[in-house]
């Protein structure tokens, strides 16, 4: 099935503004999507590129990449597994089993998700009326009936089917909503029928060990719904103020490296190393940070460390770091285990030795570099009892995630403490 979508206009939050603009349209070509700037964005002295180096400011057609049927700026901004999940279910039905996310295409994916979507962009059908894609509030308990229902390849009740469907512009493949409270914004993240393990709560663990190592990561909070374990993540792409909420332009590890999801075996840390230093603010700084990243996702057993999994914000001039996001414990039964990402080289194995060899690439010393993960172990040995109770993880899943994802001897194979 194909989308009758021909083109979408393109809206944008520019700095400090609470109200959208109309940056451009992007048009179907073949089986491409191109995108060009409207004339009245251009003449905008507070206009920015939506991402430099594919779409500078300037007249005219812009195409994506040779290889590549959308901008990766603007395909950071379209829904990912979960997100199209929950509107194949509200457009074609009950869909049990293997899903072809196929079935509907990018235009359809980014003109039927929530208007609340990571980054600044918005896309709508016209050039003049911006309505936005929003739900009114309901329950958590509701939000978790309506995410297993559509797991389960049920038709979703038309009261919790907006509320869920304000949630499909978030990334991931987990079952998820957002959420506001209290002056802030939320992604809820939901236990799955299909966990294993917590792996809610071993999300929430991660990222308060990633915390207490002293990496910047989006601030967590555990709550309970209908007998069932909810987390809570911060949005740091959100800003309150006076007149409304302000976005922040985000792109992805993905988007900056220059790839697609068909190339992304292929990205590289010493890559987005070099991007950094070439590109980011406090470059230094930022190296080191990105380097204590990728060895505490080998120290907690996070593999899912994809370029997705990392982002910069985007200003118009720079780049800095996003806080960390979406670190959790892989369950394994083995010891050997790769990253999603090259670490060096060829080499993605997930072992701190090959991190250490890397060391120079984040203007690191093999001391300093040595220096920060034997915190980062120490802490972990210290900390992970005292997280897990703050967190109720269970002692059937503490034993089943301890030595084998979080510290597996195997990470340590060719590293001297």
């Amino acid at each position: 099935m194909t989308s009758e979508y021909r083109e979408a206009f393109v809206w944008v939050w520019l700095k400090e503004e609470t109200e959208p603009v109309v940056a451009g349209r992007l048009t179907l070509d073949g089986d491409r999507l191109v995108f060009n700037y409207g004339r009245s964005y251009l003449q905008r002295k507070n206009a920015i590129a939506l991402f430099e180096p594919e779409l500078p400011l300037k007249a005219g057609i812009l195409e994506p990449d040779a290889g590549h049927e959308i901008h990766g700026c603007i395909r950071d901004a379209s829904p990912d597994a979960w997100g199209r999940r929950v509107i194949i279910n509200r457009l074609l039905g009950l869909k049990k089993g293997h899903i072809d996310t196929a079935l509907l295409s990018e235009l359809t994916y980014l003109l039927e998700s929530g208007s609340d979507r990571v980054g600044a962009l918005d896309f709508q059908r016209s050039a003049f009326d911006y309505v936005p894609r929003l739900s009114e509030g309901v329950s958590m308990a509701e939000l978790l009936e309506a995410a297993e229902r559509v797991e389960q390849g049920m038709s979703v009740p038309v009261e919790l089917e907006q509320a869920l469907y304000h949630g499909t512009s978030i990334g991931g493949a987990r079952p998820k909503a957002q959420i506001e409270d209290q002056g802030k914004k939320y992604i809820a993240k939901f236990s799955s029928s299909s966990d294993l393990y917590s792996v809610v709560k071993a999300e929430y663990v991660a990222m308060k060990l990633a915390s207490l190592v002293g990496i910047k990561v989006a601030n967590v909070s555990l709550k309970s719904s209908a007998g069932k374990d909810v987390l809570l993540v911060e949005r740091f792409d959100r800003e309150a103020s006076k007149s409304g909420w302000l976005r922040k332009h985000m792109v992805s590890a993905l988007t900056l490296l220059g790839l697609n999801e068909m190339q992304a075996r292929y990205a590289s840390y010493e890559q987005l190393a070099d991007l950094v230093r070439a590109n980011f603010v406090n470059a230094s700084d930022t190296l080191r940070e990105l380097f204590g990243r990728i060895t505490f996702n080998i120290i907690c057993g996070n593999t899912d460390d994809h370029a997705r999994n990392h982002a910069a914000f985007w200003d118009g001039n720079g780049y800095t770091l996003t806080p960390a996001y979406d670190i959790c414990p892989q369950g394994r039964s083995g010891n050997i285990a790769s990253q999603a990402m090259l670490i060096r080289g060829g080499q993605r194995q997930s072992q701190l030795s090959i991190c250490l060899k890397s060391a120079n690439a984040y203007l690191l010393s093999e001391q300093e570099a040595k220096d920060i993960i034997d915190f980062q172990i120490k802490t972990v040995e210290s900390s992970w009892e005292s997280v897990c109770s703050d967190a109720g993880l269970s002692s059937v899943d503490m034993r089943l995630l301890w030595k084998r994802a979080v510290l597996n001897p195997y990470i340590l194979e060719g590293f001297s403490r």
